[in-house]
């Protein structure tokens, strides 16, 4: 039961540090102002109001006692208590008293009057609303009423305005300074996060300068030194395997001189596809591991270049469906080269393609559906694996060594987005590629 409890709690929370770090601000500040309010309402305001009424209905009553006993200057008697008592005041005989009240329960003036005058058995009636600064207030006297008006400033007290106002205030001040104090130490942790992303893509990463708390600049400056060891492993990387790829280049060129001396036309053929065979491996080792951070990032068409990939192939069996126009920003020779290794693979399996392209909020989708044999549901990520082949005989040419489908993987992981393998509508294999834009 608690750990649903705690769950839906957490739930309610909000999910970013900027506010989560307003609340615990913000919370205690509104708690205290409530309190305070509640406390202030319930001891001074309600109880100074209640003695306020309770004074001037016993005033009223008192009016109407001494007005029963004077028999000869009732008139005097009126403008005496209009003159000390700040209320003014009439004797309507012959008019007839209002029946219906108009009850506002959720007003503690009305509350408040309507209690005491009860306390005291008259028969009432009076309107709090009429008048800005006037209550209108009736009471039954023989055959008619007494018409008093009476100011409002004697039944409550207008300090609460003062104080309700002065303590909203501050606590809205406060709140304001806190925002503004919060989104700056908030502020270095966004940019670390949005530098980090930018760095996972393997777009270019502007120098990095850590700001905010000791603890924020310190996690800054440790991702600033792991970005430079990252890119100086890289570049070693591809300085290496371009050396390599230089001196294994040189004895396979001698190799090719060679061959043209051989007389035996059928041992210089097989000799000359095994130096083939050993080029078209050379060249796809170093294309699963030449480094992506050299390529600069652009905005680009991505409908654009999947029409010009298809175009590549003058295959009419390849239909397509796509938005005109769907801008991304990412690395156009990475994403075609990824778009190549998959179409060649459903041409190499297949006879029919459907390429689609669709967008949908923030992200971009690609799917590639074939009528090929596909691929067993407990193999779709194994294919992912660099040098894996599902069935070496399956292979067209010996010389494939199955990075085709790594380095797809690779290309769509480094722009943040995702590949999934299904079964096609055709009972082939569909590769859906989603990529954020």
């Amino acid at each position: 039961m608690f750990y649903g409890l705690s769950k839906f709690i957490k739930n309610l929370l909000p999910k970013r540090l900027f506010y989560r770090a307003l609340l615990i601000v913000a919370a205690p500040i509104i708690i205290l102002q409530i309190t305070i309010s509640i406390v202030f309402f319930d001891s001074l305001w309600i109880k100074t109001n209640k003695g306020m009424t309770r004074a001037l209905v016993g005033e009223i009553k008192t009016f109407i006692n001494a007005y029963d006993n004077e028999e000869y200057n009732k008139e005097s008697l009126i403008n005496l208590f209009k003159k000390n008592l700040e209320f003014h005041v009439k004797f309507e005989p012959s008019k007839l008293f209002p029946k219906d009240d108009p009850e506002r329960w959720f007003s503690p003036i009305d509350r408040t009057l309507r209690r005491e005058l009860k306390s005291k058995q008259l028969n009432y009636w009076f309107d709090t609303t009429k008048y800005k600064s006037l209550i209108d207030l009736k009471i039954k006297y023989l055959n008619g009423y007494f018409q008093f008006y009476i100011p409002k400033e004697r039944v409550t007290s207008t300090s609460a305005r003062m104080f309700a106002l002065w303590i909203t205030l501050p606590a809205f001040l406060l709140i304001a300074i806190s925002l503004i104090f919060l989104k700056n130490q908030t502020r270095p942790i966004t940019n670390l996060a949005k530098a980090s992303a930018k760095f996972g893509r393997g777009e270019d990463v502007d120098e990095f300068r850590p700001s905010g708390a000791l603890e924020i600049r310190q996690a800054g400056y440790e991702f600033d030194k792991m970005r430079k060891r990252i890119i100086r492993h890289l570049n070693q990387r591809s300085e290496m395997l371009s050396g390599i790829s230089h001196d294994l280049r040189t004895p396979l060129t001698r190799i090719k001189l060679q061959l043209a001396f051989i007389k035996d036309e059928e041992i210089a053929k097989k000799l000359s596809n095994d130096v083939l065979e050993m080029e078209k491996m050379l060249n796809e080792y170093l294309q699963f591991a030449r480094s992506s951070f050299s390529e600069k990032t652009e905005k680009f068409n991505m409908a654009e270049l999947i029409t010009n990939n298809i175009e590549k192939y003058g295959n009419k069996k390849i239909s397509k469906k796509l938005d005109k126009t769907i801008f991304m920003n990412g690395r156009r020779n990475l994403i075609q080269r990824c778009l190549n290794n998959l179409i060649d693979n459903s041409i190499r399996y297949s006879k029919n393609i459907d390429v689609r392209l669709t967008k949908s909020n923030d992200y971009l989708t690609i799917i590639i559906d074939d009528d090929g044999p596909g691929i067993p549901k407990k193999e779709y990520n194994n294919v992912f694996k660099p040098f894996y082949k599902i069935d070496k005989s399956r292979s067209e040419s010996k010389s494939s060594v199955g990075l085709g489908m790594s380095i797809a993987s690779d290309v769509v992981k480094s722009h943040g987005g995702n590949i999934v393998l299904e079964k096609s509508p055709q009972n082939g294999l569909r590769v859906k590629i989603i990529l954020p834009y």
